[in-house]
């Protein structure tokens, strides 16, 4: 168990047709206990499902000094309560298009319940084996399909998944993305190939695609000599 002085949530919302019906899900892991909680509406959409599933999370946690830390999926909750809320707000809950706001209900609930509260809302991508997002989602499909999950309540040690709090793999995935993209936009030092298991190394594209077009071969930019050496490394 990590720092009691943290509470940890997590939240899911699924909807059957998105609209049609619809369940949430939320974990809150708080002073070395866990609580599960769940409910369902029809019809519904999978947005309203992810703002209730905060808002019920947050209820069930009330008034707290302690930091609060909110795992989602969702980047519709997590822009709308930090950013957009406040133009909207603003506006009388009309749009910068001049709409009116989709599931305002819902949002000023939401508005309401974070008040007097020191949250951290974390995006966590969903279906990547992060324990807290699957399970919530769990929770909520089977509130969507009308047959709830049996939900718990009690002792973080007795509770049945101790990784929930691990978010590792998320973190993983996210840098590996960052660093994907910081190496897909670099300037390259040379290209690496590998046909009929022979190495090469080319100074330009053209003469790495010279030699791998129409063959069955590997190949990857290097962005640095000591790059075009791990490269060559992993293919050996």
């Amino acid at each position: 168990m990590k720092n009691k002085n943290i509470i940890s949530i997590f939240t899911d919302g699924s909807s059957l047709g998105n609209p049609g019906p619809g369940g949430w899900g939320a974990i809150v892991i708080f002073d070395g206990k866990v609580k599960e909680l769940g409910g369902e509406e029809k019809p519904t959409t999978n947005n309203r499902m992810e703002l209730s599933a905060a808002i019920g999370a947050l209820e069930f946690v009330g008034n707290t000094d302690k930091q609060i830390v909110l795992h989602t999926d969702s980047s519709y909750v997590i822009n709308g309560i930090t950013k957009w809320v406040f133009g909207w707000r603003k506006n009388n809950w009309i749009t910068s298009t001049k709409t009116e706001v989709i599931n305002r209900d819902l949002w000023e609930k939401l508005s309401d319940v974070v008040v007097g509260k020191k949250i951290e809302w974390k995006h966590v991508d969903g279906h990547v084996n992060v324990a807290g997002n699957e399970r919530a989602d769990r929770i909520a499909v089977s509130f969507a399909e009308g047959k709830p999950e049996k939900l718990f309540e009690g002792n973080f040690s007795e509770y049945g998944i101790p990784n929930i709090l691990d978010i590792s793999h998320d973190i993983r995935q996210k840098e590996n993305r960052t660093k994907n993209r910081q190496h897909s936009g670099a300037k390259a030092y040379s290209y690496v190939s590998l046909v009929d298991g022979k190495i090469m190394t080319h100074q330009t594209w053209a003469e790495c695609e010279a030699r791998v077009k129409g063959k069955k071969a590997k190949y990857k930019k290097a962005i640095s000599k000591e790059d075009e050496n791990k490269i060559i490394g992993e293919w050996k």
